[in-house]
């Protein structure tokens, strides 16, 4: 299909006819709103291809109301009747709805939506005209001191109105049964005729690829405002036929902006409490483990199907393995997604592919139809220009959900694709190096893709040429991202963390590229240290020199997080490497975030505890660095809480000269300290056993 449906939170539509209410105003001020009101309405533009007649003929009659108001302005009675008064109130309120009713169906509705609905809305325009009929019936004339132009105009609009029937424009419906016929077509894999599209698309003004996309993204907008599964159905079939007709119709093309990099997801800046603690990456599914931690659902569950009993942030045995989803999270992090206008396809979404297919069958065969044609394309390209048009398509198409991917792949895109990623390439056609790495990107997220990505002839090297020489930091970001999609299935994070080219690759990523590329790399880095091996390939190829400059470079989470697995399992050589970096630690440990200071307390315990007297040393050697370690223990993380006491623990025995063994269990010699503090008048204690 061309769209999950919900790949898109929800959004607040603006207010519906009943959300308007009567103003408490005075006379005075009330004629003014309702003159104000018929001036906006007729300043407005009638509907252009579709409820044409039905917007004029309204704004028409707003056009003759508003002289009857500037008339009562002019000559104001002393005192109006209550029946007058009341009149004009609820023909405020008509004027409103007639207002919204209008804007709506002119700013940034998707056409093929307000064709498919044009009997509803013209029914819409019908009884708002009713209304106003009925508000002209009970209007006291007789009562108003009106000159006789004017009363003769409120009657014609009175006739006006209350002769008015419901109108459809027989054009309009001849092409909503075009459409309709033409989605029921494709549903049967019929091929759409290419001068019935033109000429559809010709009706509605939809003349080029810019407004194909101003129409795709207009469309996916609404997809939000709908509530019921069978509207976003056909929403998500007309994304279908609209992204269809745009490469058939207009031919597969780069947007105008390309030529200026456009700011990418990954250099927003993701709200701590919405990374994963595993994947540092957006959480899409939050779920809560016993322990009261919360994980993206993937890779927790990663976690435990590999062995592990423990919660991977506190180290705590779980009680029970269930996963409780954690709904409030999922909704915030929906909400911030669409401000951010990032997809935020959920692992929901993935596990309902059968129901979500069933209902969008013309969804599903159109997309197969467009990646077929954009595969066919490009195997007969000719030239770079061409091709980079057509992978640009398919990076968009693969952007957009898990069966657009499937589709894409199963059309014989990955081959193809990767005859674009070669140095050559990336350095006469750098754009088209860009848009074939992310079109891999795109396809890896889908779980069956990566083993279709692995078992390419020559895309995966590919990926690690353009990780290691490509022409751009957008590409070797985008191939560092790949690497880390690619390393989510151990079987692959094996093979990938042997290839010592995509070790230095992600390392001199890390260490040189913008803000953005060097938090991939380091994503990317993280996922391969879960491989017991491969953490002695990356200790020995400097991660932990790599993560100490990043720590510099304003990514001490990241840094810390990778530090702290790779000192856990990297043996006597990652300790070693670790001691250089014991006082950035410290640092981290006095200004970072509680995730942060969390990560870095946890490194420092483990190198104290497997480095010996000499690490300690050097951690005593930081100033302030008890303190510190008091404050992460009063206010950090309750698993921060727990390292800090047990690292200040170390420093106290090593101080005793107890240091003879770091690495017993301290239970024999238990003490208490109570520490208090007083923060905006309220004071708290904070237990520590010793």
């Amino acid at each position: 299909m061309a769209i999950s449906p919900h790949a898109f939170p929800r959004r607040k539509r603006r207010p519906s006819a009943a959300a308007f209410v009567s103003p408490k105003l005075s006379e005075i001020n009330l004629l003014k709103s309702l003159l104000l009101l018929t001036k906006e309405i007729s300043s407005l533009r009638p509907l252009q291809f579709l409820l044409r007649r039905n917007s004029l003929s309204i704004i028409r009659k707003a056009k003759l109301l508003a002289i009857l108001f500037e008339e009562l302005l002019r000559s104001p009675m002393a005192l109006f009747s209550t029946s007058a008064i009341l009149c004009f109130e609820e023909m405020y309120i008509v004027l409103q709805r007639i207002k919204t009713l209008i804007e709506d169906c002119s700013s940034g509705t998707s056409r093929m939506w307000l064709l498919t609905q044009s009997q509803s809305m013209a029914n819409q325009f019908y009884e708002l005209t009713l209304d106003l009929s009925t508000l002209l019936d009970i209007f006291p004339v007789r009562e108003i001191n009106l000159s006789e132009e004017v009363e003769e105009l409120v009657c014609l609009v009175r006739k006006q109105s209350s002769e008015t029937k419901a109108l459809l424009d027989p054009e309009d419906e001849s092409l909503r049964l075009e459409v309709l016929t033409m989605l029921d077509r494709i549903k049967k894999e019929i091929v759409p005729d290419q001068s019935k599209l033109t000429e559809i698309f010709s009706s509605l003004g939809i003349s080029d690829s810019s407004s194909c996309r101003e129409e795709v993204e207009s469309l996916q907008d609404e997809v939000q405002n709908q509530s019921d599964e069978k509207s976003k159905s056909e929403l998500v079939a007309l994304i279908g036929l609209v992204r269809y007709a745009k490469c058939v119709l207009f031919g597969a093309s780069t947007p105008r902006s390309d030529s200026r990099r456009r700011k990418s997801a990954s250099e927003i800046p993701i709200p701590t409490d919405f990374r994963c603690p595993i994947s540092l990456d957006l959480m899409r599914d939050p779920v809560v483990v016993a322990t009261g931690q919360t994980y993206d659902r993937q890779y927790i569950k990663l976690w435990i199907e590999s062995g592990h009993n423990t919660c991977p942030k506190t180290g705590q045995t779980l009680a029970h393995t269930d996963l409780i989803p954690n709904r409030a999270l999922k909704n915030l992090i929906a909400m911030w997604c669409r401000d951010q206008k990032i997809p935020f396809e959920t692992a929901e979404s993935k596990d309902k592919p059968k129901g979500v297919t069933t209902i969008n069958k013309a969804a599903l065969e159109a997309t197969k139809m467009t990646a077929s044609f954009l595969v066919n394309r490009l195997s007969q390209s000719q030239s770079f220009e061409d091709a980079n048009g057509v992978v640009y398509e398919l990076r968009a198409l693969a952007k957009a959900d898990s069966e657009s991917r499937t589709c894409v792949a199963e059309a014989g895109a990955v081959p193809l694709l990767v005859r674009y990623l070669t140095l050559d390439v990336g350095s006469a056609y750098p754009n088209l190096q860009v848009n074939a790495v992310t079109a891999i990107l795109n396809l890896s997220i889908l779980e069956a893709n990566k083993n279709r990505i692995m078992d390419t002839d020559g895309a995966l090297n590919g990926v690690v040429e353009v990780l290691c020489a490509g022409a751009t930091w957008e590409a070797k970001g985008n191939a560092a991202a790949t690497i880390f999609s690619l390393s989510s299935v151990h079987a692959h994070r094996k093979r990938l963390v042997r290839k010592t080219r995509v070790v230095r690759g992600l390392l001199d990523l890390a260490k040189e590229g913008p803000a953005s590329t060097k938090r991939d790399a380091l994503a990317a880095i993280l996922n391969l240290a879960g491989d017991r091996d491969g953490v002695f390939r990356l200790v020995e190829a400097g991660v932990v020199e790599i993560t100490v400059q990043a720590i510099d470079d304003g990514l001490p989470e990241e840094a810390v997080t990778i530090m702290e697995v790779v000192v856990k399992r990297g043996g006597l050589l990652a300790i070693a490497a670790a001691y250089s970096a014991i006082k950035k630690l410290g640092s981290v440990l006095r200004n970072g975030s509680d995730r942060a200071r969390e990560s870095a307390a946890a490194t420092l315990v483990t190198i104290c505890r497997k480095g010996g007297a000499e690490m300690v040393a050097e951690l005593v050697t930081v100033s302030g660095i008890e303190r510190v370690i008091w404050e992460v223990m009063g206010t950090g993380t309750a698993r921060g809480r727990r390292k800090a006491a047990t690292l200040l623990r170390i420093l106290r025995r090593w101080a005793a000269g107890l240091d003879g063994d770091l690495t017993e269990s301290y239970g024999a010699t238990t003490t208490t300290t109570t520490t208090t503090t007083t923060t905006n008048g309220v004071t708290s204690s904070t237990t520590v056993a010793f």
